[in-house]
């Protein structure tokens, strides 16, 4: 991971804001939703990176822990929530075999891809939690460099969610954009743990 760790901050480093200020826009999308099918306001973004997605949650109302291998994008993460006075914590994590030790309402996972945390992930919503996953599809459009085991596969999301209990309540795949991603909001079931 010490590769991919330099490969983020090297990036990190040469661009404003790599991903942009904008959050994910399936995130925007589902925000009022979210805060009424969240059972309260905690919430994880795994792979925060510069701090977009962790923002933009904060900015609504949620406690907002932000994981990530890059000290520089967590460095600018700090910087933005603190311009804007948001309470905001921001951890460097490897998260190749990273274990869960908290419990979230929320747990957002976008750019990102590391199949095994997946089961890891689910396990640490509190029952009726909310899990949004936008991350990058593999195809023609597909941006480079990216390690072709970190792309999904069309029609992958929907088949790994579907053995967990609870709802997927979205899932859709968008092949022809630019960039091409799949995207899904899955809750957790209520009485799960």
């Amino acid at each position: 991971m010490n590769e991919d760790k330099m490969r983020w901050n090297q990036r990190y480093l040469t661009e404003d804001c790599l991903l942009g200020e904008q959050p994910s826009r399936l995130l925007a999308e589902w925000i009022e939703k979210l805060k009424l099918l969240c059972p309260g306001r905690r919430a994880l973004d795994v792979a925060c990176g510069e701090g977009r997605n962790s923002i933009f949650l904060a900015r609504h109302g949620f406690a907002v822990t932000g994981l990530d291998i890059s000290p520089v994008g967590l460095a600018k993460a700090r910087r933005w929530a603190a311009r804007e006075r948001l309470a905001a914590e921001f951890r460097l994590i490897d998260l190749e075999g990273y274990r869960f030790a908290e419990t979230y309402d929320l747990i957002l996972n976008c750019n990102f891809l590391l199949r095994e945390l997946i089961p890891r992930e689910v396990a640490a919503l509190v029952p009726g939690g909310v899990l949004l996953f936008d991350t990058i599809l593999a195809g023609a459009n597909a941006p480079v460099p990216h390690r072709p085991e970190y792309l999904l596969q069309p029609g992958e999301l929907c088949r790994l969610f579907t053995p967990f209990p609870g709802s997927i309540l979205f899932c859709e795949e968008f092949p022809a954009d630019p960039s091409p991603t799949a995207k899904l909001i899955f809750q957790k079931r209520a009485g799960e743990r």
